[in-house]
């Protein structure tokens, strides 16, 4: 398949698949995709199991090689996505937060890691499937950051207070970089390929996370120096999508972080850009732009993940891991938000329910499921894999469809208040 027909039958499916679920289930959008293309996938997989001689499994196999979901993700979604969602994040809420903020995609990310890979090891051993401690932590390291892209399609649904949102928002664009730099570092050791240093991962996280950062300030002030020059909003809608594509290509190529730069050019795009470069109605074209081809991309991202059960190898003792790790998952999500919940009481006051909101809202997504698709081939790969897809999986249906009531159940008065 050309690329053309490989997006054309992408989009086609998420199309018909968002259509159904409207008319059918109705479930959140992202959701519902996610679900519509999970039972997709396995439909496929039963009929090729009862009728081999029709060939489904393989065609399906041979689709999602081509699609390569780590690479569509982490090298061409993942930019705009990022970007279109730091758009919205308000600057001011998220600096008066910055300290939690700071915490939560660092320190949270590092102690989740370690709750999740110890446990995961023990339980692993009781259960007969060992896996070895530096593997366990690698699944640690690519489960425990949130998913931007998937925290922030809930977000825009919940309504909830301002700080929490842009805690919540802050958080997921962020703690991924941590996240993604773990994750290398573990895999290099787990492969044998590396050492655990301490000196190095604070180099790679300083070079990557920071430098991606600065990055994107920097790419961010030359776009808003542009527009601030001129009142063409279809010109300032492509120096936008310039300085995506651009500066996302420009942060692989000197080794720094595209996501984090991504987020940093948003959020200075959506806040000093809007305020003190556009007109009205150029805000408003480049606001329905970029909505809109969040709305596209998200709808194909989400299918994705849906599609890939296909690639799962749902052996037993795979299946039991994933059960397992989900509630290990929820129990390192909820300690690495207590501790500088606790720790930073004095500095900040939690409006009642944050904590509850903040733990239950943390999804996982589409960055987990591209980082377990990168490992190396192996038994080894495909336990960490469907462990992984299982909790993405639970947490897109289940966390994705009930955090709005647990925000109506805590915020419903104020929600009410603000409509």
């Amino acid at each position: 398949m050309t690329v053309f027909e490989l997006a054309a039958l992408l989009v086609v499916l998420a199309a018909a698949l968002g259509f159904l679920n409207y008319r059918l289930v109705s479930l959140p959008h992202t959701v519902g995709l996610t679900v519509m293309g999970a039972l997709a996938s396995f439909a496929l997989v039963g009929i090729d199991a009862v009728a081999p001689g029709f060939g489904i499994r393989a065609v399906v196999d041979a689709v999602l090689g081509e699609v390569d979901f780590a690479r569509t993700l982490l090298d061409a979604l993942l930019s705009f996505l990022l970007f279109a969602g730091a758009l919205h994040v308000d600057l001011t809420y998220l600096l008066q937060r910055r300290w939690l903020v700071l915490a939560l995609a660092t320190f949270g990310v590092l102690l989740s890691t370690a709750m999740i890979g110890l446990a995961f090891w023990h339980l692993a051993g009781w259960f007969g499937f060992g896996l070895p401690l530096l593997w366990c932590l690698v699944f640690g390291a690519l489960i425990s950051p949130t998913d931007p892209v998937a925290v922030m399609s809930i977000l825009k649904t919940l309504g909830v207070p301002p700080a929490l949102e842009a805690a919540i928002a802050g958080e997921s664009l962020f703690n991924d970089g941590v996240g993604v730099v773990l994750f290398l570092i573990l895999l290099a050791a787990a492969g044998g390929g590396e050492a655990l240093s301490v000196g190095r991962a604070l180099e790679l996280f300083f070079v990557e996370a920071a430098g991606g950062f600065l990055l994107g300030l920097g790419l961010g002030w030359i776009a808003y120096r542009a527009m601030k020059a001129i009142d063409e909003h279809n010109l300032e809608v492509l120096i936008s999508l310039a300085l995506v594509m651009g500066g996302y290509a420009l942060a692989g190529r000197l080794g720094v972080s595209g996501p984090v730069a991504m987020a940093a050019a948003g959020l200075l795009i959506g806040n000093h850009a809007y305020n003190y470069a556009m007109s009205d109605r150029t805000r408003r074209h480049l606001t329905d732009f970029w909505s809109l081809l969040d709305e596209i991309l998200n709808s194909v991202l989400f299918l994705l993940i849906g599609l890939e059960v296909a690639a799962i190898d749902f052996a037993f003792s795979h299946i039991l891991a994933g059960l397992i790790a989900i509630p290990l998952v929820l129990v390192a999500r909820a300690a690495s938000i207590g501790l500088p919940f606790a720790l930073l009481r004095g500095l900040y006051d939690f409006a009642p329910g944050a904590y509850a909101v903040m733990v239950w809202g943390g999804l996982r997504g589409g960055i987990s499921i591209a980082l377990a698709l990168l490992l190396p081939a192996g038994p080894l790969r495909d336990t960490v894999l469907t462990a992984t897809f299982l909790v993405v999986l639970f947490s897109v249906v289940v966390q994705g469809t009930t955090i709005g009531l647990l925000a109506r159940r805590f915020f419903g008065r104020e929600l009410a208040r603000e409509g």
